[in-house]
Parts: C-alpha cells; sequence; structure tokens
C-alpha cells in the first residue's frame, strides 16, 4: 500500500505513443477520405488498375444534395468514365501518349476532352441558375470597359462568323462568363457561346483566336435560351481550347 501504480510508469513515455498511434491513424483515416475520387484507379483503357496502392479504397458513402438534386454515393457511385474516346494507343505501355482517330474537336479528346458531369446548371445559394444572360437579369448593366454587343466575331482565320448578341453572367460573382453571338448562315446556324477567357474584345470586333471559320459550325449548342449546365459548359470550353492544338496541323507541332 505504500508504492503508487504509476510510480515506476512512465507517463511521458505513454502520452508519446498514444499521440503517435492517433496520428497514424489520422494519416490513414486522411489518406482513405482522399480516395472518394478518382478511385478505383483504372488504366489507359478505362479497366481497373492492378495496382490500387497501399490504402484501400473507402466504404461507400452517400451525401445528400441541396434544392432536391438527390443523392451522390462515393466512390462506387460516380459518374462513369467515358468509354467512346475516339483515341489509339501508341505503345502497349501505359503512360505513352494517344493519337485521335477522328476529329478531336468533335470526339472531345486530348485538349478539347470533357468530364461527364451532371447535365443541369449550377446553381447559386438559394437554388436559382448562376449563370444566365445579361438581358434576362435584372438590375445588371455594363458600367466599365466596351461593351461587345453588337461587334462581329472575327475567327482565328480572320474571317467574320457571326455578331454579338448578349453576354452571359455570373449573377452571385457579378462578372462575365460568357459571350453569346449569332453565327451567320455561311458558317452554321442558330447561337453560340464562347468563355470570355477565350476571347479578346477589339474595338473592331471580338476575336477568337483558337478555332477557324469552319469550326463554328461543331461548336457545342447549349439546350436552353437561358441557362447552361455543368456538362454543356464542359463541352463548349473544351471545344475552344481544343481549338488551341488542333484547329490547324502548323499548331501541332512544337513552337519556338
Amino acid at each position: 500500500m505504500t508504492q503508487t501504480f504509476f510510480g515506476q510508469f512512465d507517463l511521458a513515455s505513454l502520452t508519446l505513443w498514444l499521440f503517435w498511434i492517433f496520428f497514424a491513424l489520422l494519416i490513414f483515416y486522411l489518406q482513405r477520405e482522399n480516395m472518394r475520387e478518382g478511385y478505383p484507379l483504372v488504366d489507359d483503357d478505362g479497366k481497373e488498375a492492378a495496382n490500387q496502392g497501399p490504402f484501400p479504397v473507402p466504404e461507400d458513402k452517400t451525401f445528400k444534395l441541396p434544392h432536391g438534386r438527390g443523392t451522390v454515393t462515393v466512390p462506387s457511385g460516380q459518374t462513369p468514365e467515358r468509354t467512346d474516346i475516339a483515341l489509339a494507343r501508341t505503345s502497349k505501355a501505359n503512360g505513352f501518349p494517344m493519337v485521335p482517330t477522328g476529329n478531336p474537336l468533335v470526339d472531345g479528346v486530348g485538349p478539347a476532352s470533357w468530364a461527364p458531369r451532371r447535365d443541369l446548371p449550377e446553381l447559386d445559394g438559394k437554388g436559382h441558375p448562376k449563370i444566365v444572360p445579361l438581358s434576362g437579369a435584372e438590375g445588371f448593366h455594363v458600367s466599365a470597359g466596351r461593351d461587345p454587343r453588337g461587334l462581329p466575331v472575327i475567327a482565328g482565320d480572320g474571317q467574320t462568323v457571326g455578331m454579338i448578341t448578349d453576354m452571359w453572367i455570373d449573377e452571385p460573382e457579378q462578372m462575365v462568363r460568357y459571350l453569346e453571338y449569332q453565327l451567320d448562315a455561311e458558317w452554321g446556324e442558330g447561337k453560340r457561346l464562347v468563355p470570355l477567357p477565350l476571347a479578346r474584345i477589339k474595338k473592331d470586333g471580338v476575336k477568337i483566336h483558337s478555332i477557324y471559320a469552319e469550326h463554328f459550325r461543331d461548336v457545342p449548342r447549349n439546350a436552353s435560351a437561358t441557362q447552361v449546365t455543368l456538362l454543356e459548359e464542359d463541352k463548349i470550353s473544351a471545344y475552344y481550347a481544343g481549338g488551341k492544338l488542333y484547329a490547324s496541323a502548323d499548331r501541332l507541332e512544337p513552337q519556338i
């Protein structure tokens, strides 16, 4: 009774070991939670890779989406990868470049690739579409800079292909996301959107350098005249961006 239990026990050592055990379990937990997107790993053909890494894929977790948009389950319930990609291998080994087998801009491969996002518009905190035409947005007007509406659209080869008719704004962020233009009959029909960062507004017109006049008829269209979905945004942006490489054979070679 004269000796206490902790008389010969090193509490400092116990505290240190408990910390290391907790830290190791925390790393294990965080690493598994980090694997809810992009896992299980796949190879270049879209098949499940043999080597999934040292950590096991976490159990499914279902999230309830806001504004009545249902649920999403990850990792197994993710949007499936695209399987209709028009690319051919250049080597049997993984990691080597793949070459397009058709029109890469239309097929959406390489720099023109897009992800199969949800075919629904992005919403703001109140459940309304974030990106809308300026013509239908109350309380918004061009307060600075050059208003591009009415200016001609000039392609990368110098051809005039249409005219700017509207701007699409991100209401919560109060900034322009897209320019809307009407195509001339010679180059297609209907209206299209172009991301503002891929257009240059000049005093004599709006220049879109990434694609040429012949490519405008195949620019992906948004189904609604008042909103654009996440999937449509991805396809539209990918088409213009892909033209930086695929619009001309001259762009396929290294630039000095």
